[in-house]
C-alpha cells in the first residue's frame, strides 16, 4: 500500500492550475494542484467536483450563488453542470477528488487546460 505525504507531494512542483495525478480509487481521481490568482469560468457536466484546501485560501465563485470561501482544512463539491471558477488570493495547495477523466478546465479549451496528468511519485 503507497502513503502519500500531501506536504512532499505539493513540496514536488511549483506550477499553478496544473493539476498532479496523486492516486486514484474506484475510476476516481485524486489530483493536487497549487492554485494563485483566477482560474477559468468553466463546468462539468457530467461529474461531481470535491475541492478540499490543504492551505492557504480559495473562493469558488457561482454565476448563479453565493461564493463558497474555503480555508485550510474546509472543502466543498462543486455539483455536476454547475458553472464556477476557483480563485486563489493568495495562493493555496487544493487536492481535487472527481472521476477520473475529468479535465480541469471542464467544458472549456485553454492554454491551461491539463489533459495528461502528471503523476505524483
Amino acid at each position: 500500500m503507497e502513503t502519500v505525504s500531501l506536504t512532499e507531494a505539493f513540496d514536488s512542483f511549483d506550477e499553478t492550475w496544473s493539476p498532479r495525478l496523486a492516486g486514484e480509487l474506484n475510476g476516481q481521481a485524486v489530483k493536487l494542484a497549487k492554485a494563485d490568482g483566477e482560474f477559468v469560468w468553466h463546468q462539468h457536466e457530467a461529474a461531481d467536483e470535491l475541492f478540499l484546501v490543504n492551505a492557504g485560501r480559495l473562493r469558488i465563485e457561482f454565476r448563479d450563488e453565493a461564493d463558497a470561501v474555503l480555508e485550510a482544512g474546509e472543502f466543498t463539491i462543486v455539483p455536476r453542470g454547475t458553472e464556477h471558477r476557483p480563485v486563489a488570493e493568495p495562493e493555496a495547495e487544493i487536492l481535487l477528488f472527481e472521476p477520473s477523466e475529468t479535465r480541469n478546465t471542464g467544458d472549456v479549451e485553454t492554454d491551461e487546460t491539463v489533459s495528461d496528468l502528471e503523476r505524483i511519485d
